[in-house]
């Protein structure tokens, strides 16, 4: 099967009405955070950004799959002195909305700039906030899996007999452990904490991700030919890393530079290159992508 690729040039909030219902497996998007970005995306007041942002996410959850996953990399910025609350306030218009706050995963930056502030220290991390549509959703956690490291070597280098059998926790939690299942076993479920640089040639971009970070979302949450949407696509990232896992995918800017920037990398792949006005459209019976 042909990987395909829709590239839409303009505000995502109408460019998102062009596609079905129901017809995404995965959204990832860092959108333009507030009052940031204002010479490529104007800039959105942190007073204003539930307001611009809530049209949006309305209509991703429109297109989204019911066991798709929307994962939204996003950050706090500081006014006053203090952290705006734009993103809590986003979250809990979002769940009003009928989105599910399923999970919240943090993105270490190793890698970040240096820096001296009188009140904090410089920031090292950025959240990436997982909604669904409903409680049950596709999710490969084996795709993702890590070596166990050697804390095995020393943990597992003399069992007591509580660790051989499911002691209650000691804790009063209810729950228990059997650490000599982990004997035989050479990979261990990763955390919700991704530590990854940040990307250093910037793609002519205000703000690029490493390709790590989509890569490691689209292993969690989708299989091959599941299709991945960015909205906010930028330097073309989350396109190009599934266009490489062999998934199709769907990718949005505002700005033409960017637009014929993602254009010119995707044609090289030999991909098929749909034009803007063609619709994603799923059926029960097979995927079909067709132009209305």
């Amino acid at each position: 099967m042909e990987i395909r690729t829709n590239l839409f040039l303009g505000d995502c909030k109408q460019e998102l009405k062009k596609l079905a219902d129901n017809s995404v497996d995965l959204i990832i998007t860092s959108p333009p955070y507030a009052d940031q970005r204002k010479e490529t995306y104007g800039g959105i007041h942190h007073n204003k950004y539930v307001e611009w942002f809530l049209p949006i996410t309305k209509e991703l959850l429109r297109v989204l799959k019911p066991t798709g996953t929307f994962i939204l990399n996003i950050k706090e910025k500081v006014v006053d002195g203090e952290r705006s609350i734009y993103v809590i306030e986003l979250i809990l218009e979002m769940r009003k909305q009928g989105w599910l706050w399923t999970e919240e995963f943090i993105w270490h930056k190793k890698n970040c700039y240096p820096g001296k502030w009188s009140n904090r220290f410089r920031d090292a991390w950025e959240r990436l906030l997982q909604f669904n549509k409903q409680k049950k959703f596709h999710m490969y956690q084996e795709e993702v899996m890590v070596p166990m490291g050697n804390w095995a070597k020393s943990r597992l280098k003399k069992l007591s007999e509580t660790d051989k059998i499911r002691d209650t926790s000691k804790v009063g939690s209810g729950f228990g452990k059997n650490i000599s299942n982990w004997l035989i076993r050479d990979k261990a479920y990763p955390t919700n904490v991704l530590h990854l640089a940040t990307e250093c040639s910037n793609k002519n971009h205000s703000a690029t991700f490493p390709e790590e970070l989509p890569e490691w979302f689209i292993k969690l949450f989708t299989k091959e030919n599941d299709v991945v949407l960015d909205p906010f696509m930028g330097s073309g990232t989350t396109v190009l890393v599934a266009n490489k896992m062999k998934r199709h995918s769907i990718g949005m800017d505002i700005v033409l530079e960017y637009y014929e920037m993602v254009k010119e990398q995707v044609e090289p792949l030999k991909l098929f290159l749909l034009e803007p006005e063609v619709k994603y459209e799923t059926t029960k019976s097979k995927r079909n992508y067709a132009v209305r």
